[in-house]
């Protein structure tokens, strides 16, 4: 099997809409960004047999196995409040799920939406520059089937990973969680909804602002910014450029439902010419 430059590495979703369903997940969102970035992609993930990933996720990689049935969310947005329930969850992922071929692939992502991938599978990656995304290991699901905040309390799921992805919702009122990761991984970029975003390096906080954008649907932002961060990165090795460009793709992908939003190189540069105002401070 080949090895994609980008591996995006959790539970392909389906998000119950009024229409019905559509895909998403980090996996998804992150593997569209990394592909309208022009980069190659691996997609490890389970899903049911409703979900057709080679007509979802075209040119993608796929690797890992069927479920009896795939991960469902129901998302309700109210007064910019995101409120979920889980309403079927795929069988969970273990490292045999990626290829060994895939493990030296340049640019990774760990991206579970609730627990699914074991906590330290970014030492699987050797030589990668390795992002892993906090939210899937800071939600439990209640009896209710609604998906609650808790702070974990497992080993590291960051392990072997040089970026920590989190957001303020992911958070809640555990905010003291952020001194540990500080303390041990390299980076962490912190993501604040309309305010912008965070990121700690070098011992320090810097911050950004959220390029305006006409807001159509938040859902997938914070997976596209972390795919967008590791793309950069990785060509770049410069912060403030780097944080500019996830910045102005994450504003991009909120203009439109779904990933229809998810913008390709040139759209994002635009958005970034556009708005030199908005800088890493």
């Amino acid at each position: 099997m080949a090895t994609p430059t980008f591996v995006v590495v959790g539970h392909v979703v389906r998000d119950i809409v009024p229409q019905g369903w559509r895909l998403g997940g980090t996996a998804t969102y992150a593997a569209t960004q990394a592909q309208r970035l022009g980069l190659t992609v691996g997609v490890a993930t389970h899903v049911g047999p409703e979900v057709e990933l080679g007509a979802a996720l075209p040119g993608a990689l796929i690797a890992g196995s069927r479920s009896p049935e795939s991960t469902s969310f129901q998302n309700v947005y109210e007064n910019g409040r995101r409120r979920q329930s889980v309403l079927s969850r795929a069988e969970p992922m273990t490292k045999d799920d990626i290829p060994n071929e895939w493990r030296s692939a340049p640019l990774a992502l760990l991206g579970p939406v609730c627990g699914e991938v074991p906590a330290g599978l970014g030492c699987a990656f050797s030589g990668s520059l390795v992002g892993v995304a906090a939210q899937g290991w800071l939600r439990r699901v209640d009896k209710r089937h609604r998906v609650r905040k808790w702070a974990w309390d497992g080993p590291p799921f960051w392990a072997g990973c040089r970026v920590l992805f989190v957001s303020d919702e992911d958070l809640g009122e555990r905010r003291d969680q952020l001194d540990r990761w500080c303390a041990e991984a390299p980076i962490v970029v912190l993501t604040r909804n309309r305010r912008g975003a965070r990121v700690h390096t070098n011992g320090r906080w810097r911050t950004i602002d959220a390029f305006p954008a006409q807001e159509v649907d938040p859902t997938g932002a914070g997976d596209v910014l972390a795919a967008a961060f590791l793309a950069r990165y990785h060509e770049t090795d410069d912060m403030a450029e780097t944080m500019r460009f996830a910045s102005a793709a994450a504003a991009c992908s909120i203009e439109a439902s779904g990933v229809a939003g998810i913008a390709d190189r040139a759209t994002i540069e635009a958005r970034m010419a556009q708005h030199r105002e908005v800088v890493l401070r």
